[in-house]
């Protein structure tokens, strides 16, 4: 028996963009929900996901729309962005507009990909040729008729065809009959004549002048009127006896000349592909109008305006253009208040009647399109200066005649009688109104499909085709293009990728298994239960307890889990939690949409509340960031281990910013009793003891941890801080340099650990340790990401500011370890601060100004802290001391809201003592050095008072 026909068989006609972004979702879903499919990718082109828009190889032909928004994924919008970052393109923005053949690329890869990881679930089969028709078959199944002769039996097909061919109806018998006229200009060779030359060489003229004679003897030469041979001047042998020079568009003659009938997006693409020097391009459209080009800097959203449920299309009119005027007044541009349209176009156009849809079409369809399609800076400046060099003519009208001249080029007449010579026409119209290949033409001739409003597209309910009697009967679906009657904005990516997720719900949910109740769930060590398998279950297990340790090999715990079951909520957002506060290598914005996704289809509603507090604390959602949603997750399950660790700020997680200490040991103390005796909660309270200055309830706490599990890191980095604290630098220093090198070998944070024995070091006043501290285990190499952020940059400009570190300090490594991602755009307060110290100690003032730009954009932490105390070591590198030593002053009251230990924050209070000091206010920096000294004996700040003058 042939397995693959056990499955249930989708087959898909069309492999470009709307057929990959639909094999994508399929693919992933099927996974999720553990549904066994056939996936059949029909179409000839070599390369699945480019299609016909996306295989230009012209770096000048790029997207229309800004690669933010041409995510393969509506539940990601970064997703094509940081593909472009991963692919030699590291300082791409969200509003760049990419290649289209850089985004042909980034679709083959995601499907790929995609099909890689359904192995398994999903058998993917690909064959290179065309389905010519359909029809149904037994079972109430499909059979696809291919053009190889073959045939193909399928559950359901999606016609992912694209945009209809343009059907060339415009153009009159003679020229749609010529050799020279193209009327798909995107097919494979179409363009070779005119990119080539299009006279193809040395030609004869009527009396045996060679074309490559001089100037004015011709043809397209710009001699006088009338004596080159494609001159329109008085009655030349081709010019038809039409000696109108002043309205004669082409007068020079044809020459290399090209005429491009319809002035949308194509247009401006082959316009720009087909320019060079002594060519003119001709743009002909009955409106004359171009694609307007996207804002250089895009103007603040808006919201869409109230009155879109007018009762008439002229009242939906005058509403609109009251909405236009407001934007433009508001911003000095119109293009926000067109954008904000965009989510209700398909709501509106169901809204209007047949007759009022008629009537936008042919009143101000053209002026919509080119004002909803627009154009790339980069194009319109490249078409602009095109234009200016007159190498491109912009004509309103339609082609009227066409005639051949002696050298096979033509002479075309205009509606308005004007003429121009060009040697080859190029249909840009745009699609045609509905579907014209064998395929779609047996549907229609069957009825098993209809055309749709207005002949637009077919006719289709929620993506499924309707038949001659208006029902759904056949497993068709389709996507796109074709349902342009139905939707009308509908060929654009950011709606076909919604499109397609919906289709492959629509196809997998009555695939998927029932569902019986479980008897027993899986636990994790605490006794919660899990959505998922035993398998999946241990992985996630394993990942919670490497956690709660602090130790290495977490992240590939929780990658296993989901890797078995990926459809496990639980796993995916714990590795968005990992790779957001720790700088885990995870996608953080695919494995919380992944999280998310799961949590909807499988999760209860413990898992949903986990998977919504990490969504709210990864986007920094609230004006807590997320904070209350994660407190009163806590409140609700109190034995979620892996939540618990995410609020108490220790050492694996950053906490909740401004979390009052008292209410993190209320919040451990209430929680403790879920654990039944477990160590966990007793090394967080140890840390939170010592924060609150219990120093020897701390200890106690700690000990009592390590002994139950000697690999605490929790509980050792309570200890340490115990140590420093309490200024027992000699025996925190032997004690904390044993543990390193013996229990907490294998921790995560490793580094850190080591940053506190190089703290001991400094206050030791032990410079030399301090720098065989650093190259042993602190230098990059051995440390990168946020830890040598943290850590490493945090240790060489403390030793810099108290002289322990001679020369300069090799600030540049640790940033050049880092992602400038990180650096400059980092996702919490806590890394942002120590990016802005890592970059004050390399003397980056043009970083720290964009850091401080980006935070001023970022959540409330970052705005109302991190944004003064950049400003505040801008000052310092300017030596504006006095403005520096304000700054800093200022901040450190409210410095604990970015979260972190009170010896990670000291940093600022060290950078303050050292202007203090710059600004000759020896005074103050006298009683801050006595502040410090009173909290515990240091030789180093006893070294750095006895300096000080007076």
């Amino acid at each position: 028996m042939n397995p693959v026909r056990e499955r249930h068989t989708v087959a898909i006609v069309g492999a470009g963009a709307a057929g990959a972004l639909t094999a994508v979702q399929l693919c992933e879903t099927a996974v999720r929900r553990r549904v066994p499919l056939a996936l059949v990718l029909i179409d000839p082109a070599p390369e699945a996901g480019r299609g016909t828009a996306y295989a230009t190889t012209d770096p000048r032909h790029r997207l229309n729309v800004p690669a933010a928004g041409m995510s393969c994924y509506p539940d990601d919008p970064g997703h094509f962005t940081r593909w472009l970052c991963r692919h030699g393109e590291p300082t791409v923005r969200g509003d760049d507009f990419a290649t289209r053949y850089r985004y042909g690329a980034y679709l083959a890869d995601t499907l790929a990909r995609a099909i890689v990881r359904a192995h398994g679930t999903v058998a993917v089969q690909r064959l290179r040729t065309r389905a010519e028709a359909c029809r149904p078959a037994p079972a109430g199944r499909l059979e696809l008729r291919l053009a190889d002769g073959s045939g193909l039996l399928a559950d359901s097909v999606v016609l992912a065809t694209g945009p209809a061919a343009t059907t060339g109806g415009w153009a009159p018998p003679r020229l749609r009959a010529s050799s020279r006229f193209i009327g798909s200009p995107w097919a494979p060779g179409a363009l070779d004549g005119p990119l080539g030359r299009s006279l193809g060489g040395r030609l004869d003229g009527p009396a045996g002048e060679p074309l490559d004679a001089p100037a004015g003897r011709r043809a397209g030469g710009h001699g006088p009127a009338g004596q080159g041979t494609g001159g329109h001047g008085a009655g030349g042998p081709c010019s038809g006896g039409h000696g109108r020079a002043g309205r004669d568009a082409g007068s020079h003659g044809a020459g290399d000349d090209v005429l491009l009938v319809g002035t949308g997006l194509t247009a401006v693409d082959l316009a720009l592909t087909l320019d060079r020097p002594g060519r003119t391009v001709h743009a002909l459209s009955r409106t004359g109008l171009l694609p307007q080009p996207h804002a250089l800097v895009p103007a603040p959203a808006m919201a869409a305006p109230e009155g879109l449920d007018a009762p008439t299309l002229s009242a939906l009119r005058r509403a609109v253009y009251r909405h236009i005027g407001r934007a433009v007044r508001a911003h000095g541009d119109w293009r926000p208040a067109l954008d904000s349209l965009r989510p209700h176009t398909a709501r509106l156009w169901r809204s209007l009647t047949p007759e009022e849809r008629a009537v936008f079409l042919r009143e101000v369809g053209a002026l919509w399109n080119t004002h909803r399609h627009r154009t790339a800076p980069a194009t319109a400046e490249s078409l602009d200066r095109v234009r200016t060099a007159r190498r491109l003519r912009v004509h309103t009208g339609t082609v009227s005649d066409a005639v051949h001249r002696y050298d096979d080029s033509l002479l075309l007449t205009l509606s308005d009688g004007s003429r121009i010579g060009a040697s080859w026409v190029i249909d840009c119209t745009g699609p045609g109104p509905r579907p014209q290949d064998p395929l779609w033409r047996s549907l229609f001739d069957a009825g098993a499909a209809v055309p749709g409003p207005l002949g637009l597209g077919a006719a289709t309910r929620d993506g499924r085709l309707l038949d001659a009697q208006g029902r759904t009967g056949l497993a068709l679906f389709t996507l796109g293009a074709p349902r342009r009657g139905e939707l009308w904005e509908t060929t654009a990516v950011p709606e076909i990728r919604v499109q397609a997720a919906e289709l492959a719900e629509r196809l997998l949910a009555p695939l998927a298994p029932s569902r019986r109740p479980a008897r027993r769930r899986p636990l994790d060590a605490h006794g919660l239960p899990l959505s998922t398998h035993a398998e999946a279950a241990a992985a996630h297990r394993t990942g919670l307890e490497r956690v709660l340790k602090v130790r290495a090999g977490a992240e590939d715990a929780f990658a296993r889990a989901v890797a078995v079951d990926p459809g496990f909520a639980l796993g995916h957002a714990a590795l968005a939690l990992l790779g957001h506060e720790c700088g885990a290598d995870v996608d953080v914005p695919r494995a919380l949409a992944d999280a998310r996704r799961c949590a909807r289809e499988r999760a209860d509603e413990r898992e949903r509340s986990f998977v919504d507090v990490v969504t709210r604390r990864v986007r920094g959602e609230g004006s807590d960031g997320g904070a209350g949603a994660l407190l009163g997750h806590l409140a609700a399950y109190p034995a979620d281990a892996l939540a618990l660790a995410a609020a108490v700020p220790t050492i694996a997680f950053s906490g909740v910013g401004g979390l009052d200490p008292a209410y993190a040991l209320d919040l451990v103390e209430r929680a403790a009793p879920a654990y039944g005796g477990h160590w966990f909660p007793d090394s967080l309270l140890a840390f939170l003891r010592q924060d609150q200055g219990r120093h020897d309830e701390a200890a106690e706490l700690a000990g009592r941890a390590l002994a139950a599990e000697p690999a605490s890191g929790h509980a050792a980095h309570a200890l340490a801080h115990v140590h420093y604290e309490c200024g027992d630098h000699v025996r925190g220093r032997d004690w904390l340099d044993a543990w390193v090198s013996g229990h907490g070998r294998g921790a995560v944070h490793r580094a850190h650990f080591s940053w506190h024995v190089a703290l001991h070091e400094l206050a030791l006043d032990d410079p030399a340790a301090v720098r065989r501290r650093w190259f042993a285990q602190l230098a990059p190499g051995r440390v990168s990401g946020v830890r040598a952020l943290v850590d490493s940059g945090s240790l060489l400009w403390r030793a810099r500011l108290s002289d322990s570190w001679r020369g300069p300090v090799p600030a540049e490594d640790v940033l050049d370890s880092v992602a400038r991602e990180i650096v400059e755009r980092p996702a919490t307060a806590f890394t942002a601060l120590h990016a802005a110290v890592a970059l004050t100690a390399a003397g980056d003032l043009p970083a720290l100004r964009r850091l401080r730009d980006h935070a001023a954009g970022a959540d409330p932490v970052q705005r109302e802290v991190v944004v003064p105390l950049c400003e505040a070591l801008a000052a310092l590198l300017e030596e504006r001391f006095q403005d520096a030593a304000r700054g800093l002053d200022a901040l450190l009251p409210v410095l604990g809201r970015v979260g972190g230990s009170a010896a990670q924050r000291e940093v600022v209070e060290e950078t303050l003592l050292y202007a203090l000091v710059a600004a000759g206010r020896c005074e103050a920096a006298r009683r801050l050095l006595d502040t410090r000294l009173d909290r515990g004996h240091a030789p180093r700040d006893r070294r750095l008072l006895a300096a000080l003058p007076g």
